[in-house]
């Protein structure tokens, strides 16, 4: 009874998430509800699931002591419950790690560079120019912040509402497809790294074609709606003088320092098989101490002490991460009850097929939220097959893995809801949900597939 209770949770935070565009209610907020009283219900009947799903273990625990409800959810809480509490933070971390870092590269100015690269008229070369360093840049950093990030200079460049709504939904494309094609370029491929599914080359190597043709077809489909010039209100460069007097050579220090750390955070796992968020937190800490030496003189300045701290903890990153923990807590519960296995066991019969599963995933994902549902899968996947133990699809570097990956990443894109920079993009720019279905969707789709089929050629080559 109390596992349907569980389950129905969970059902029900997935349609107010997929509903939450028009309900106006905070899937954050449903994350976070559903992860605590998903695990409150777990407590309160928590023998029974200790019985049925970890006996041997809690035998174990109680080295021939007498049960009781105190030793239940202490066997629970450090045996259990911390175990996703820990899978849930290793993410968490690496993206308050991230989300610093670009702040402290944003605050210096270490992005004025964009400005600079994407300074012209024609369409064709902005379009191509910014989706370009949004493809590059998310596939090193938060995916999300870098559309952000992204979408804030295309607002402040471009002054036609039309062409911004066109422009916008290329980057948010071109942000989820790059943090798809690298293990840290996503949440998803930092879970999928994280539990030892997939290595970062192999990831890599095999979804770096199949993002390019999911970004590529779209943004040539989106070019040909735009006009030859674009309107263009090109603004002062900001004054910075407040904050810091970075040369260009130390903005591109410091860029290196960032974004260059965070590419050596792989081998760091590779050398230490500690946590990534362990290593992106070096890489902070080293630019932390890089921006000081550079800003000294202005440490003690009013401006500087306001600005000394990074802003990343501010509501939409909050949100973010909330999101995040919560979704992982949420599914940790209903993992322990057991039913998850059965739950993949249909499908595994019914569905079998991996490449359905990712596809039908693609689409959940565009109107749920594309880590909602990779989460889902590879929690399914994984209550059958362990983390990476069996052979074929479900091994170490399987299909089913970079097929998820992919799918929801990508599928996400397929409506404006399905990822948190399509939603920020609307309310933005003030998109309507049938203008991006009419206009944007279409182009979405075709390379969804493409990039799909290239996935299954690369498989079929080198399986």
């Amino acid at each position: 009874m109390m596992t349907l209770v569980i389950v129905l949770m969970l059902v029900f935070s997935y349609l107010l998430i997929a509903t939450g565009h028009f309900t106006g209610v905070n899937k954050a907020a449903i994350a976070m509800f559903l992860g605590t009283i998903s695990w409150v219900v777990f407590v309160i009947w928590g023998d029974d699931f200790v019985q049925s799903q970890h006996a041997a273990e809690y035998a174990e625990f109680l080295g021939g002591a007498e049960s009781t409800s105190k030793t239940v959810k202490y066997f629970i809480y450090d045996k259990i419950f911390l175990n996703y509490v820990g899978r849930a933070a290793a993410i968490v971390m690496f993206l308050l790690a991230t989300m610093s870092i670009i702040e402290i590269l944003n605050n210096n100015g270490c992005f004025d560079f964009i400005n600079e690269w994407i300074r012209t008229r024609n369409s064709k070369r902005l379009l191509w120019t910014i989706t370009l360093a949004t493809f590059i840049l998310s596939a090193t950093l938060d995916n999300l912040t870098t559309a952000m990030l992204m979408l804030v200079i295309m607002h402040s460049i471009v002054k036609s509402r039309s062409q911004r709504m066109l422009i916008g939904s290329a980057i948010v494309l071109a942000a989820c497809c790059g943090g798809c094609f690298t293990v840290i370029g996503d949440c998803t491929g930092l879970l999928l790294w994280g539990d030892e599914a997939v290595t970062a080359t192999h990831f890599s190597g095999y979804l770096a074609l199949p993002a390019i043709a999911a970004w590529v077809i779209p943004t040539f489909l989106i070019n040909r709606e735009l006009p030859a010039r674009l309107d263009i209100e090109w603004t002062v460069a900001p004054y910075r003088g407040d904050d810091t007097r970075l040369n260009r050579w130390q903005r591109v220090l410091m860029l290196f320092v960032g974004l260059g750390g965070l590419w050596f955070v792989p081998t760091f796992l590779s050398l230490t098989r500690l946590s990534p968020f362990l290593g992106a937190l070096c890489v902070l800490s080293v630019l932390w101490v890089v921006n000081e030496a550079f800003n000294r003189k202005l440490m003690n300045a009013d401006q500087m002490s306001q600005r000394r701290f990074p802003r990343v903890l501010q509501y939409g990153a909050i949100q973010q991460m909330l999101f995040v923990m919560g979704i992982m807590l949420g599914f940790g519960a209903v993992s322990e009850t057991g039913v998850l296995g059965t739950i993949a066991t249909w499908i595994e019969t019914n569905v079998g097929n991996i490449w359905i599963i990712g596809f039908i995933s693609g689409l959940l994902s565009s109107a749920v939220d594309m880590f909602t549902v990779a989460v889902s899968d590879i929690s399914f996947a994984q209550s059958l097959h362990g983390m990476a133990g069996d052979a074929g699809a479900y091994a170490q570097n399987g299909a089913f893995w970079l097929i998820i990956a992919f799918s929801t990443a990508v599928g996400g894109c397929l409506l404006s809801v399905g990822s948190v920079s399509g939603i920020a993009l609307m309310q933005m720019e003030h998109i309507r949900l049938s203008w991006y279905v009419r206009r944007i969707a279409p182009k979405v789709l075709a390379g969804w597939i493409i990039g799909m089929a290239v996935l299954f050629i690369e498989h079929l080559l080198v399986p």
